[in-house]
């Protein structure tokens, strides 16, 4: 039984670019995240989820930093983001697959945990290897900030996050031997025009698209043990129980009968 469903390949997704700077060594990427924010508010219209305007607008830059993050790194890596704010208090959850061009994730709203600090968790999955995680604190509420921390303490080399449009970013990186004074003093004007002041090198064009891949079979897997466990205590009174899907929040209703049938299936 298929654990998600598969990215549609004639959906076009939206294109990031990145380029070597030449003479400053450092790396631009950089993206207009109109169609993706479509997709993400589509996303939401479909589900009936609301975020507050707080956490919807710091999640939608926190989206943008982490694609274009995903866009500077290798093709086989999967890579999740789970972001803990205190003001306002909110968890932010991003996931992103290289391989399938897939970007998803949500904000948690409700039972976020009160910390000392906030903290940036990084997790990346690579075939073959162990998954590995790296845990930053950092100061204030703007997501742009805090990955600018996390690449300087977790990924020791420095990084910029610019947003340079009303739906356009830029992120700028040091390579070895960077011209690190430029990239420190660099501003939104100068990020913006890069092509106009700097000898830019195209390096590679990725496409990326919103793309969970949950499904209600999925979501009746998660439930499985419990309903084997006790099926009474999983449903109470009720003819249909909601779960929401932990990557996207997307919304399944699942009535017992389609739970009793989903593990009739699994056990011929």
């Amino acid at each position: 039984m298929a654990e998600t469903l598969p990215v549609n390949p004639a959906e076009p997704g939206f294109e990031v670019r990145t380029q070597f700077v030449r003479g400053r060594n450092a790396v631009v990427a950089k993206a207009d995240f109109g169609d993706l924010y479509v997709d993400y508010y589509l996303h939401l219209a479909a589900h009936g989820i609301k975020p507050s305007t707080a956490g919807d607008a710091i999640f939608t830059r926190a989206l943008a930093a982490f694609t274009l993050h995903c866009a500077s790194r290798p093709w086989n890596e999967l890579t999740a983001w789970t972001i803990n704010l205190q003001d306002p208090l909110v968890n932010l959850f991003l996931v992103g697959d290289n391989d399938g061009g897939t970007i998803a994730g949500r904000v948690f709203e409700e039972n976020v945990k009160e910390l000392k600090s906030n903290v940036f968790y990084a997790d990346v999955v690579k075939p073959a290897e162990p998954k590995r995680r790296s845990a930053i604190e950092f100061t204030g509420s703007d997501p742009l900030a805090a990955v600018e921390a996390f690449y300087a303490q977790s990924e020791q080399r420095a990084a910029r996050f610019f947003q340079t449009g009303e739906e356009e970013f830029t992120m700028v990186t040091e390579h070895p031997d960077c011209d690190l004074n430029w990239l420190k003093n660099l501003t939104t004007e100068q990020a913006k025009n890069l092509d106009q002041q700097e000898t830019l090198a195209l390096l590679e064009r990725r496409i990326y698209r919103w793309h969970c891949g949950c499904t209600l079979d999925r979501m009746m897997d998660i439930l499985a043990p419990a309903m084997r466990h006790d099926a009474d205590e999983l449903f109470g009174q009720n003819e249909k129980i909601e779960i929401r899907c932990p990557r996207c929040g997307g919304r399944y209703a699942i009535s017992r009968e389609a739970m009793e049938a989903h593990l009739a299936r699994g056990a011929a």
